[in-house]
């Protein structure tokens, strides 16, 4: 047993929102080709995982944004966005989802610090 302080938080979508961050920079140079399928795929996956974590830590208000962003980018039925526009956005949801990742905190159930 440590004597450390456990923090009374996790930062658990930290990790899902930089990695998909770093996805959709990389990907804003495959729009419109074969290989964005992939991206599509990526975003929005982790912008569900996201939102799980969103409604674990009770901050509904962030699915307001990743839920738009896991139906925009769902590689199954897709929005046929093309362009510069397109490429925009993926930068938009990038900086949404490292928002989301550095400001959603899910309480941490082994805080030992509790009396």
């Amino acid at each position: 047993m440590t004597t450390y302080p456990t923090p009374a938080f996790r930062r658990t979508a930290l990790v899902p929102g930089v990695l998909a961050a770093i996805v959709l920079t990389a990907g804003a140079v495959l729009v419109g080709t074969e290989g964005f399928t992939w991206i599509r795929y990526v975003t929005s996956i982790f912008a569900l995982i996201i939102s799980v974590f969103a409604w674990q830590s009770r901050q509904w208000w962030w699915l307001i944004a990743l839920v738009p962003i896991a139906v925009a980018w769902n590689p199954i039925i897709v929005i046929p966005f093309d362009g510069v526009a397109w490429q925009a956005v993926q930068f938009v949801a990038a900086l949404v989802f490292v928002a989301a990742g550095l400001l959603i905190k899910v309480p941490n159930p082994e805080d030992r610090n509790r009396r």
